[in-house]
């Protein structure tokens, strides 16, 4: 080697650090938006199979009429999605507001009797009263500050969760020629592998998918019957926010099981225990038991890889991780049984 060729390989390695490093760096700066667009391509991927049978299934009359267009298809789920959560927002919302503005109403007997109990039994010495907590709260401008900061937290998550949902619609109404251009990046002796594998992670994604509703009713529905034997108030409409807690892993349940808490806390403090501790053996019984199984049965990785999965994703992004956990392992596995496939073809 010439040391003019060695120079050139020296320099040509320098750039491509130079620019591996320089898209390291911009990949950081966007990861919320790489997030979003990934939660988005896994809703889209999940949702294709729903949106297929919507547009093959159209029967007038005993006679099968052609295919109707996608967009129409895609309006169809969505719509029936938004009458979902209008329905799910007027049972739940209005029993919730009055059943707290009564919490609310009975916080000063409840904390008045704990106090009493502590004071009762040595715990605390010094008793204190409403007044002695607001003359602690922070200024009407901090407050103030603050309140803005909540708020503009809240619209940035409203906003990504907005485009998470309508991102798809996109997505699946352009997916064929998506999927054309994704195949034109590669050579046209490797275009059936990578038609392949795309195929297999759409049956993968959309297997989670439908297990992940599959969770949703089983929470539900145990949640709903549980509540309402203990005498929960609105248990039903507990139910159903168990049911939706469960499309958020890790975090979801226990942001579900709260109203149950406090609405139980209006009957009696020994009702809230007895929710509170009903709501830790479902969530045991669900991480350790129902998701290992049932996302083996419908996604087919294995307990011990989804349970790995699980640790690992919340560990990177927290609950976002954890939501995508799962499929993410899914497609993982896709891409190495066929890595392996390749290579016995190509030994073979």
């Amino acid at each position: 080697m010439t040391p003019a060729e060695h120079n050139r390989i020296i320099n040509r390695s320098v750039a491509i650090a130079i620019v591996g490093v320089a898209l390291a760096y911009v990949t950081f700066l966007v990861r919320d938006v790489l997030i979003t667009l990934y939660i988005s391509g896994l809703l889209a991927i999940g949702l294709s199979p729903a949106v297929r049978w919507v547009e093959r299934t159209r029967w007038v009359g005993g006679q099968r009429r052609r295919r109707i267009p996608r967009w129409v298809a895609l309006l169809l789920l969505y719509a029936v999605f938004l009458i979902f959560v209008a329905i799910v927002v007027a049972l739940v919302i209005p029993p919730l507001v009055g059943q707290l503005h009564a919490l609310f109403a009975a916080l000063p007997a409840y904390a008045d009797t704990a106090q009493q109990l502590l004071v009762e039994r040595g715990l605390i010495t010094k008793t204190w009263s409403w007044s002695d907590l607001f003359a602690n709260t922070p200024a009407p401008g901090v407050a103030l500050t603050s309140l803005f900061g909540v708020v503009g937290g809240v619209l940035g998550a409203l906003g990504q969760v907005i485009t998470v949902l309508f991102l798809p619609f996109y997505l699946l109404l352009e997916s064929g020629s998506l999927h054309g251009w994704l195949l034109h990046l590669f050579q046209p002796e490797s275009q059936p592998r990578v038609d392949r594998i795309l195929r297999s992670v759409t049956i993968k994604v959309g297997a989670w998918l439908g297990g992940q509703m599959l969770l949703c009713v089983i929470i539900g529905t145990a949640s709903t019957i549980a509540f309402g034997l203990m005498g929960v108030p609105f248990f039903y409409v507990l139910g159903l926010l168990a049911a939706i807690g469960e499309m958020i892993p890790v975090v979801g349940p226990i942001l579900a099981a709260v109203p149950a808490i406090l609405l139980a806390l209006t009957v009696s403090p020994q009702l809230a225990l007895a929710v509170l501790g009903y709501s830790w053996v479902q969530q045991f019984i669900e991480n350790n038991l129902l998701v290992p199984r049932i996302m083996e049965s419908q996604v087919g990785v294995s307990p011990v890889t989804i349970v790995a999965a699980l640790l690992i994703g919340s560990s990177l992004l927290g609950f976002v991780g954890a939501i995508l956990a799962v499929p993410t392992a899914a497609i993982v596995q896709v891409l190495i049984r066929e890595q392996f496939e390749h290579r016995r073809r190509g030994t073979g």
